[in-house]
């Protein structure tokens, strides 16, 4: 899906100040153009001085700062950050000009960024000595939360980045969810939601960072209260593609099932039969072969099912053991 052109959203705009975005159209066409110059010369003008410590929001400077000055924000809630698209928008820096500064704040001679990671990693790239900035003042929790509501409003957050950052608002400034959903201009319920992402195991955690997962089959997934059964029925989904209704089906049916009986004939918990199901499916889909487990606390067989001395001797292969 085609994405906008990046505006401001309410919380972003009230922390930064109104009056701010109405007199910053001309600083940044300044900027801009000296991102021109800055790139063609490859050479850049003396470091201007750094803003006044009780310089406000409203006043805040545009100026061309060194790129080695600059620091990411501890509270950057964006962990990934693909190589291709840093070259393509370095590229596009070269040809066209740092279209939007980058926004810091001073913190102990240096300038820590409030948002912009992507622009500054860029002029890095391009290996310039200088890059236009905005130069506010903001404190920690104002600045953690100017760098979430950027990357919420450029949609480059993957669901559990989303949903710590959030949680680094609540942890490490002791909001409440009706505070934090105030500050980024989302509901209270959108904050609660993404919040419950982060009680699901790490590697459902992990499926929903890559996008093996959706949002949708995780709160479904959340329905188990068993974790080894939401990684195993979270596994299945994307082994075999099952949709988020079909996955509600599925949870149901094991929700249902209560206890089993094993391939043993023994009564087994329904996620212990889960989980013996997953070990027979991957010993199958490693081997080639039909593969059947039959398991106790303890002892227990795997049987496997070959056709012929030739299934026979790539399975030995397959396992490491070569023939006598």
């Amino acid at each position: 899906m085609a994405k906008g052109k990046p505006r401001l959203g309410k919380g972003l705009a009230g922390l930064i100040s109104g009056n701010t975005a109405k007199k910053s159209a001309e600083p940044v066409a300044k900027a801009t153009a000296a991102s021109k110059s800055t790139a063609a010369k490859k050479a850049a003008p003396p470091a201007a001085p750094p803003a006044k410590s009780d310089e406000s929001p409203a006043k805040a400077n545009f100026m061309e700062i060194s790129v080695s000055k600059v620091e990411p924000n501890p509270y950057q809630p964006r962990r990934e950050f693909e190589e291709s698209q840093l070259k393509d928008l370095a590229e596009s820096i070269r040809s066209e000009g740092l279209i939007q500064p980058i926004v810091v704040r001073e913190v102990d001679g240096i300038y820590q960024l409030v948002a912009g990671e992507r622009r500054w990693r860029a002029f890095k790239l391009l290996k310039l000595n200088k890059i236009p900035a905005r130069i506010i003042q903001a404190g920690d929790s104002s600045s953690a939360s100017m760098a979430l509501i950027e990357n919420l409003q450029r949609e480059n957050l993957n669901p559990i980045e989303e949903a710590m950052g959030y949680a680094s608002l609540l942890r490490d400034f002791d909001l409440t969810q009706e505070q934090v959903a105030e500050r980024v201009g989302k509901g209270r319920a959108t904050i609660a939601n993404a919040l419950r992402l982060l009680a699901l195991p790490e590697e459902i955690r992990g499926y929903l960072s890559t996008g093996l997962l959706s949002v949708g089959h995780a709160k479904v997934l959340l329905g188990l209260e068993n974790k080894q059964e939401q990684t195993l029925i979270g596994r299945r989904i994307i082994e075999d593609g099952v949709s988020v209704r079909g996955t509600e089906a599925l949870i149901e049916s094991t929700k249902r099932s209560g206890k089993s009986k094993s391939s043993s004939g023994r009564e087994v918990s329904s996620a212990e039969a889960a989980a013996i199901e997953d070990i027979e499916k991957r010993m199958t889909s490693f081997l080639n072969a039909n593969v059947a487990l039959k398991h106790s606390p303890k002892k227990g067989r795997i049987l496997i099912e070959y056709t012929g001395n030739d299934d026979l001797q790539r399975i030995l292969e397959k396992i490491g053991l070569e023939e006598g």
